[in-house]
């Protein structure tokens, strides 16, 4: 299965099939991850969204669509979020584990789902890891190590740093259950976010050897 937009047209307006599908894949979404993709069905998705099956199967051919547009949906998200190079590493690694914290807080349900895909071997992202993601990678380490020449940050693996953002900041949606109990709290408060975000900034720039 690719991953791409699905081109079949509704039959109402753009109003009416945007709320649709946005009932769809939130439905879809819970579904997936409560039964995992072999266990999901149209039938529980439709009765999840509150819409008539025919309706789903409207909009999406089969279960493998909607998944592909759900996967769509939150590559789209996640490469909202970039790094570039014309502002300093402070503030562009600081904006970005803001914003990957924030993304933990507002979209839970996206990064657990994520998570499962590689989970079991990511086989419906094989080809965006091999083109898009690795031209966005190859990008940022670039930048990264133009920071290390530059004498602005420590010489350390690009990846490895990369790596430690995303497993931090992705921790508190994947693992939200976990931090909750340590925490003693039914569900972390805006402030608790906003904590999160300044304590992994305050770690992660220490840990490169930047200054703010």
């Amino acid at each position: 299965m690719t991953i791409e937009k699905h081109s079949k047209q509704p039959p109402s307006s753009g109003r009416v099939r945007k709320k649709n599908q946005s009932l769809i894949l939130k439905a879809a979404e819970q579904d997936f991850l409560e039964h995992g993709f072999k266990g999901a069905s149209i039938k529980s998705i439709a009765e999840r969204a509150g819409i008539p099956r025919a309706n789903v199967h409207y909009y999406y051919k089969n279960k493998e669509a909607i998944y592909a547009d759900i996967l769509s949906k939150i590559l789209a998200l996640w490469d909202s979020s970039i790094i570039v190079c014309d502002e300093e590493p402070a503030k562009v690694l600081g904006d970005y584990i803001y914003a990957k914290v924030m993304y933990s807080k507002t979209n839970p349900e996206a990064s657990r789902l994520f998570a499962s895909e590689f989970i079991h071997g990511a086989p419906r992202l094989q080809a965006y890891l091999k083109t898009d993601f690795k031209t966005w990678i190859d990008e940022v380490k670039a930048i990264i190590q133009g920071w290390i020449e530059q004498g602005k940050m420590d010489a350390i693996d690009p990846l490895y740093l990369l790596f430690t953002i995303w497993g931090a900041t992705q921790h508190y949606a994947d693992f939200c259950p976990q931090v909750t109990a340590a925490m003693a709290k039914d569900k972390l408060t805006d402030h608790d976010f906003e904590q999160v975000a300044q304590t992994l900034t305050q770690i992660i720039l220490k840990g490169c050897g930047i200054k703010k």
